[in-house]
């Protein structure tokens, strides 16, 4: 019998401790979509679910190594970033990227931990601007940090999203999914905002503390999706369908006594 060998999407990103978030989080996500996980860790974390005592960054030079070896053996279909805390390892991936033409990319601008733990320096916020947005096919950042990047307030509705996403093409980047989890409501919207349409993903907000890694985990899905083969507005949505479903089981996992992980396995593992 034969078999088709899933489809490898690589992570660029952190390590957690905890297993929550990073790294960690990608690797669960892009095996649960049936993708075969690659990575290149950029920072070791020393973090649990209350918050990150910790960062060890990893050299430029061995980060670029990193990238050599996995894109040198094998066939990427698609690359996530999420933590990259300093210019210099901002400027090594993008070189990166542009040595071995990795496309598609989905850069999560990470910067703050859901601890509150500040994970992105304030002098890497141009760098980022200038290097990696307009090398991704889509970034994906949430409301607090779409503000930062833009220098001002996070957005209040749909209108200023969108307002908040064409000021982000406008510098560079391709596409953009606004994510509406620190907005209000009975339905956390998203937004993805591209140079041909605006498309609204909605869903229901569940209550609960354990949402460690939501960013990672969606921006690993929408990648995972990619690799798969799914257009933009598809990949979305199924990652959209997929970060849901792994919130709302999230209380069925017993881990820490702070802000616990989502439920990366929530349809492979038994209630």
């Amino acid at each position: 019998m034969s078999h088709r060998a899933p489809p490898i999407a690589l992570t660029i990103a952190g390590s957690d401790s905890s297993g929550g978030a990073g790294i960690q989080a990608d690797l669960k996500t892009f095996s649960a979509l049936g993708v075969y996980g690659a990575s290149v860790i950029t920072a070791l974390t020393a973090q649990n679910t209350r918050g990150v005592t910790a960062i060890h960054d990893v050299p430029d030079a061995f980060i670029a190594a990193q990238m050599d070896a996995v894109f040198s053996d094998l066939a990427v279909k698609a690359v996530k970033i999420g933590m990259l805390s300093r210019p210099g390892a901002i400027d090594t991936v993008a070189a990166g990227l542009d040595r071995h033409q990795a496309h598609p990319v989905v850069l999560d601008p990470v910067m703050v931990a859901a601890s509150g733990a500040k994970l992105l320096t304030d002098d890497a916020v141009s760098t980022l601007i200038a290097r990696l947005l307009p090398r991704a096919e889509i970034i994906t950042p949430n409301l607090p940090e779409a503000a930062a990047l833009l220098g001002t307030t996070p957005a209040a509705d749909e209108g200023e999203m969108r307002a908040q996403a064409e000021r982000l093409m406008a510098c560079g980047a391709k596409a953009v999914l606004m994510k509406g989890g620190h907005g209000s409501g009975a339905q956390s919207v998203d937004l993805l905002v591209t140079p041909q349409a605006v498309t609204s993903f909605a869903a229901p907000r569940h209550p609960t503390r354990n949402t460690h890694g939501t960013g990672c985990t969606l921006s690993s899905a929408i990648a995972a999706r990619l690799a798969l083969g799914d257009d933009l507005v598809s990949a979305v949505g199924a990652a959209k369908a997929y970060i849901t479903g792994a919130i709302a089981a999230a209380d069925a996992l017993d881990v820490g006594s702070g802000h616990g992980p989502v439920h990366h396995f929530f349809a492979l593992w038994p209630a």
